[in-house]
């Protein structure tokens, strides 16, 4: 059995809900889990999007001029995210799923 496996098993341990993962079919993203089918032009309900352009932010304010400073800024960026509003983004899934629906699959405020 791979690490990832092993890694897989336990989280899936752990978790006191019924949870599905998505993968993007990115060959290093991919695993040999149960995935749900996810339509190449879905709306994206990744909450971690938001996140990312947190960082994207800070790194286009640092104007990092080389990969050190490029990232340094990433670390500290990712790190002064408060839990709060990572917190924020994974409680706003429901709202998120229910509005994809009412919008039959259209674009949403998310």
């Amino acid at each position: 059995i791979s690490t990832s496996t092993l890694q897989v098993m336990s989280l899936e341990e752990e978790m006191p809900l019924k949870w599905v993962f998505q993968q993007d079919n990115d060959p290093k993203h991919t695993s040999k889990i149960q995935v749900m089918e996810w339509p190449a032009q879905s709306p994206d309900l990744n909450p971690t999007e938001n996140l990312l352009a947190d960082i994207k932010n800070a790194v286009r304010e640092a104007k990092p001029r080389n990969a050190e400073e490029l990232w340094n800024v990433v670390q500290l960026s990712w790190a002064a995210i408060p839990v709060d509003r990572c917190r924020k983004f994974v409680d706003s899934m429901r709202h998120r799923c229910e509005a994809i629906i009412r919008n039959r699959g259209y674009a949403t405020k998310y």
